[in-house]
Protein backbone atom coordinates (compact mmCIF):
# COMPACT_ATOMS: atom_id res chain seq x y z
CA UNK A 1 0.00 0.00 0.00
CA UNK A 2 1.34 3.49 -1.15
CA UNK A 3 1.53 5.82 1.69
CA UNK A 4 -0.86 8.57 2.09
CA UNK A 5 -0.02 11.96 0.37
CA UNK A 6 -0.56 14.50 2.58
CA UNK A 7 0.07 17.24 -0.05
CA UNK A 8 -1.87 16.03 -2.72
CA UNK A 9 -4.99 15.42 -0.22
CA UNK A 10 -4.53 18.86 0.83
CA UNK A 11 -4.29 20.27 -2.72
CA UNK A 12 -7.63 18.75 -3.61
CA UNK A 13 -9.51 19.78 -0.82
CA UNK A 14 -8.48 23.04 -0.44
CA UNK A 15 -9.28 23.60 -4.31
CA UNK A 16 -12.63 21.36 -3.37
CA UNK A 17 -13.56 23.25 -1.00
CA UNK A 18 -12.09 26.91 -1.30
CA UNK A 19 -9.72 26.38 2.09
CA UNK A 20 -6.16 26.63 2.44
CA UNK A 21 -3.67 24.87 4.64
CA UNK A 22 -3.42 26.79 7.98
CA UNK A 23 0.49 26.66 8.46
CA UNK A 24 0.28 26.44 11.98
CA UNK A 25 -1.92 23.38 12.26
CA UNK A 26 0.40 21.73 10.07
CA UNK A 27 2.28 18.72 11.17
CA UNK A 28 3.73 15.38 8.96
CA UNK A 29 1.18 13.60 10.20
CA UNK A 30 -2.17 16.66 10.25
CA UNK A 31 -2.87 19.14 8.23
CA UNK A 32 -5.55 21.85 8.76
CA UNK A 33 -7.13 23.64 6.44
CA UNK A 34 -9.20 26.55 6.82
CA UNK A 35 -11.59 29.05 5.08
CA UNK A 36 -9.27 31.68 3.55
CA UNK A 37 -11.24 34.75 4.36
CA UNK A 38 -10.48 33.51 8.11
CA UNK A 39 -14.21 32.67 9.28
CA UNK A 40 -15.25 29.00 10.87
CA UNK A 41 -14.96 26.43 7.87
CA UNK A 42 -12.18 24.64 8.93
CA UNK A 43 -11.15 20.67 7.76
CA UNK A 44 -8.69 18.31 9.27
CA UNK A 45 -6.71 15.88 7.32
CA UNK A 46 -4.84 13.11 9.24
CA UNK A 47 -2.43 10.76 7.75
CA UNK A 48 -3.62 7.20 8.28
CA UNK A 49 -1.59 3.79 8.11
CA UNK A 50 -4.80 2.04 7.52
CA UNK A 51 -6.04 0.97 3.99
CA UNK A 52 -9.00 3.14 2.07
CA UNK A 53 -12.59 1.43 2.85
CA UNK A 54 -14.67 0.84 0.25
CA UNK A 55 -17.66 1.61 2.37
CA UNK A 56 -16.07 3.73 5.18
CA UNK A 57 -17.82 4.45 8.67
CA UNK A 58 -17.75 7.78 7.47
CA UNK A 59 -17.84 10.02 4.82
CA UNK A 60 -18.18 13.34 3.31
CA UNK A 61 -21.41 14.60 1.19
CA UNK A 62 -21.11 17.82 -0.74
CA UNK A 63 -24.38 18.99 -0.85
CA UNK A 64 -25.68 21.52 -3.74
CA UNK A 65 -29.69 22.75 -4.18
CA UNK A 66 -29.97 21.66 -7.73
CA UNK A 67 -29.53 18.67 -10.46
CA UNK A 68 -27.56 21.40 -12.83
CA UNK A 69 -25.33 22.34 -9.62
CA UNK A 70 -24.83 18.93 -9.05
CA UNK A 71 -23.57 17.90 -12.29
CA UNK A 72 -21.36 21.07 -12.52
CA UNK A 73 -19.71 20.00 -9.33
CA UNK A 74 -19.06 16.89 -10.47
CA UNK A 75 -17.74 17.93 -13.18
CA UNK A 76 -15.55 20.65 -11.53
CA UNK A 77 -14.36 17.72 -9.06
CA UNK A 78 -13.15 15.66 -11.85
CA UNK A 79 -11.32 17.97 -13.42
CA UNK A 80 -9.54 18.75 -9.64
CA UNK A 81 -8.39 15.05 -9.83
CA UNK A 82 -11.92 13.31 -8.29
CA UNK A 83 -13.08 9.96 -9.93
CA UNK A 84 -16.12 8.31 -10.26
CA UNK A 85 -16.63 5.28 -8.33
CA UNK A 86 -18.15 2.05 -9.95
CA UNK A 87 -21.35 2.19 -6.95
CA UNK A 88 -23.44 -0.96 -6.91
CA UNK A 89 -25.99 0.19 -4.54
CA UNK A 90 -27.28 3.30 -6.32
CA UNK A 91 -31.31 3.41 -5.88
CA UNK A 92 -32.93 3.63 -9.60
CA UNK A 93 -32.94 7.30 -9.23
CA UNK A 94 -30.47 8.17 -7.07
CA UNK A 95 -30.11 11.83 -5.61
CA UNK A 96 -26.34 11.22 -5.23
CA UNK A 97 -23.15 10.67 -7.13
CA UNK A 98 -20.37 8.76 -5.64
CA UNK A 99 -16.51 10.02 -6.11
CA UNK A 100 -13.52 9.02 -4.96
CA UNK A 101 -10.80 11.93 -4.16
CA UNK A 102 -7.03 11.25 -5.45
CA UNK A 103 -6.35 8.97 -2.56
CA UNK A 104 -9.14 6.64 -2.91
CA UNK A 105 -11.43 8.39 -0.15
CA UNK A 106 -15.25 7.85 -1.00
CA UNK A 107 -17.33 10.85 -0.52
CA UNK A 108 -21.25 11.87 -2.36
CA UNK A 109 -22.02 14.73 -4.06
CA UNK A 110 -26.02 15.41 -3.57
CA UNK A 111 -29.23 17.13 -5.44
CA UNK A 112 -31.42 18.51 -2.19
CA UNK A 113 -33.98 19.09 -4.88
CA UNK A 114 -34.42 15.30 -5.25
CA UNK A 115 -33.65 14.34 -1.55
CA UNK A 116 -33.40 12.79 1.26
CA UNK A 117 -31.65 9.25 -0.14
CA UNK A 118 -30.55 8.87 3.27
CA UNK A 119 -26.96 8.93 4.00
CA UNK A 120 -25.87 9.14 -0.27
CA UNK A 121 -25.69 5.67 -0.33
CA UNK A 122 -22.53 4.52 1.73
Amino acid sequence: MAPIDLSCASAFWSAALGLEVSPEWDSGNWRTLRQRSGGDRVLGLMRSSSPVERRPRLHLDLVLDTADEQRSEVERLVALGARHVDWDSYPLDPDFVVLADPEGNVFCVVDLSRAPSGSGGL
